[in-house]
């Protein structure tokens, strides 16, 4: 008997995937995605329509798609791999050529009634792929130099062409999580060390280059990064958002100033309140309680990914289910980091949390192939 005969023998069939599901999972995903509900409707004066009903409903067809795809054999995924990478490719070019351009940016295909964007679909193409191809690719040629150079052209690309939109924040998602499977799948750590030397080595070489002869940034580039380090140098530009949201942040204090409560939000000094820097609403209307619950939420799904992942024995499904997990990491985490200030303001949603329909339906995307993993895996 082949593995694959052998999984299939061990795989529940029919109604019976229903018990096998990851159902801490599924409930923390909802508790999350609860969370954001109560904060739309905060955002939106107390009217569910305007931000609040639509997430829910999108929450909803997400969900069912959710538990559909848990019902899909891992197999599966490790069949269409390439062609979803080179079909997320594909959409990639087209939004080049033909894409709707939006705040700034050329990152959406305009489908009639939904607003596509292929970035947040290759995030979860690129995890299949490059799991499928560790899977395929013998242990002992993990490290080896044409072997690792092969994933991190299949990274490359899509980063590339995300950053022509410009996506900053996405790109670097991109890379990140690819970094992420490669370093699950043992890749030496002597490519990450070079590649993060590198790195060093040329943000140093721009800002050294500052004043001189052979200035690799404009002024204004540089004015941003000055600005970026001490936003109060220009508080009603480039430095408004993140300042407002820092005060939103502090005025918070340990419990908040009460649901609806936040002045900075009711007021509408808060930038961007119902997306990315919904975070620093909830914080000012809960408080550090609030906000530190929410990040406890956020660990444990990303927890019961992990242990998912260690206890399967296929290793496709390990890697993937660990690149998910860390694309999900990279997404809090970002969001999280920007409105505090720490890294720039990239536009990184709050997962579940945010308004929005393609990177909620594309999450809940992923926990469905994460289902798929758990339900399907070795027994």
């Amino acid at each position: 008997m082949s593995y694959l005969d052998y999984q299939v023998a061990q795989t529940p069939t029919g109604i019976r995937k229903i018990f096998y599901l990851n159902w801490p999972l599924v409930l923390l995903v909802s508790a999350v995605a609860s969370v954001g509900f109560l904060m739309l409707y905060s955002v939106g004066g107390g009217n569910a329509d305007i931000w609040a009903r639509p997430q829910i409903e999108r929450f909803v067809a997400g969900f069912v798609l959710m538990i559909a795809l848990a019902f899909v054999p891992i197999w599966f995924w490790r069949g269409i791999s390439v062609i979803a990478y080179l079909g997320c490719i594909g959409l990639l070019l087209v939004v080049e050529m033909f894409g709707h351009v939006g705040m700034g940016a050329q990152r959406w295909i305009n489908l009639g009634p939904i607003m596509l964007q292929p970035s947040e679909l290759m995030k979860i193409a690129l995890v299949i792929v490059l799991a499928a191809y560790y899977d395929w690719l013998d242990l002992n040629k993990v490290s080896h130099f044409f072997w690792v150079l092969v994933p991190a052209i299949v990274i490359l690309i899509p980063f590339a062409l995300v950053m022509m939109q410009p996506d900053l924040g996405t790109a670097g998602m991109l890379l990140l999580g690819g970094a992420i499977v490669m370093f699950a799948a043992g890749v030496s750590l002597w490519y990450f060390g070079f590649v993060a030397a590198v790195g060093v080595g040329l943000v140093s070489a721009v800002m050294q280059s500052r004043g001189t002869e052979w200035q690799l940034l404009r002024d204004y580039q540089f004015r941003r990064i000055d600005t970026f380090l001490d936003p109060s140098q220009d508080p009603l530009g480039a430095g408004y958002n993140i300042m407002q949201a820092q005060i939103a942040l502090g005025s918070g204090g340990w419990s908040g100033r009460g649901f609806m409560q936040g002045t900075q939000s009711r007021l509408n000094f808060l930038p961007e309140k119902h997306t990315d820097f919904i975070f620093t609403t909830l914080a000012e209307e809960f408080g550090f309680i609030g906000a530190g619950s929410l990040l406890l939420l956020y660990t444990l799904i990303v927890g019961f990914c992990l242990y998912s992942a260690l206890t399967n024995r296929d290793r496709f499904a390990s890697l993937l289910t660990i690149g998910i997990a860390g694309t999900f990491f990279l997404y809090f985490g970002i969001n999280m980091a920007m409105v505090m200030g720490l890294i720039p303001v990239v536009g990184v949603p709050l997962p579940l949390v945010s308004y929005g329909g393609t990177a909620m339906m594309i999450l809940l995307m992923g926990f469905g192939i994460v289902q798929s993993a758990h339900v399907h895996r070795p027994r």
